[in-house]
């Protein structure tokens, strides 16, 4: 049978203040202070309780959300119903991420995080489309406006030709880029690879800066439009070879001049060709017409 002043028996401290009486020199700690006192700390330091509830169900979120990806075959509609599963918030840290660039800032391990989207990327290419051909009709209609010869006749055919041009950048030259990626990934063994959907992510987001420049180029003033092309040149090209410049920094020197002069020669080919075709001077074909039919109306005379 255990001791009476056995120091391991268990006891029930029921009259705390008349122990505490007796033994005055005794050591209280009480819990309460303590978890207000590191609560308090926690305040002042600019941590909360809601602020970590908030992270660890982002990163369940996004375990859950990764986990689906991977048991969803590509051929259902759910392996791309979760493509157009993003937040507001997330689109526009996207968008400035590509207007806003930063060389220590790779735009798919930093804003995309294993999650990209398909939301955004078509809007912008979307609306890309129907502001080239808006503002490529209404520049066509300042440029001429008050010419005695010229009637406005709105050019619908531009829609398509710009819808098939920006989406076939946006989607064709990331498959084949992914596509050759894959190629030289397996001979090198880079530690670095990125997924189809995470380029087409980054091209999509990558043409937003061309929709401000595309507006601009609605005043018929040539100087600002060549330097608004500069501009989103300089921004857009930027984030696409920061971003894929670690999946190739390991590869053979001519692979890596190749593949990020060929990024950047389809993007000013993209901006350029926009430009050279819905945004041409009128005025000076006009002219040429006129001065056609006064041929056709003075050959008769002259025989």
């Amino acid at each position: 049978m255990a001791s009476i002043n056995d120091p391991f028996q268990f006891k029930e401290f029921e009259e705390a203040d008349s122990m505490l009486e007796a033994n005055r020199d005794a050591i209280t700690i009480r819990i309460e202070d303590e978890d207000m006192k590191s609560e308090k700390q926690r305040k002042d330091a600019g941590f909360t309780h809601e602020d970590d509830e908030d992270r660890f169900v982002d990163d369940d979120k996004r375990e859950l959300l990764f986990a689906q990806k991977k048991s969803a075959p590509f051929w259902t509609f759910e392996y791309y119903q979760r493509f157009f599963d993003v937040d507001t918030h997330h689109v526009k840290e996207r968008i400035l991420g590509t207007v806003l660039p930063w060389p220590r800032k790779n735009f798919i391990q930093f804003y995309l995080r294993r999650n990209p989207d398909l939301y955004g990327p078509i809007w912008i290419c979307t609306t890309l489309v129907f502001a080239i051909a808006i503002s490529g009709n209404m520049s066509n209609f300042l440029v001429n406006l008050g010419k005695p010869n010229y009637t406005y006749t709105p050019e619908f055919g531009k829609v398509t030709i710009a819808a098939t041009t920006i989406f076939s950048y946006a989607w064709l030259v990331p498959l084949v880029l992914w596509g050759f990626l894959l190629w030289r990934n397996n001979k090198i063994m880079n530690l670095v690879s990125y997924s189809f959907m995470e380029l087409i992510c980054l091209y999509g987001y990558s043409l937003a800066i061309y929709i401000p420049a595309v507006v601009l180029w609605i005043l018929p003033y040539e100087w600002l439009r060549w330097c608004s092309i500069v501009v989103a040149l300089c921004l857009s090209g930027s984030v696409l070879l920061i971003t894929i410049w670690p999946a190739v920094r390991d590869d053979q020197p001519r692979i890596i001049a190749a593949i990020l002069s060929s990024i950047f020669i389809l993007n000013v080919l993209l901006a350029v060709g926009c430009k050279v075709y819905f945004f041409s001077k009128l005025d000076e074909v006009l002219p040429t017409k006129n001065s056609t039919a006064v041929v056709v109306v003075k050959a008769p005379s002259s025989t």
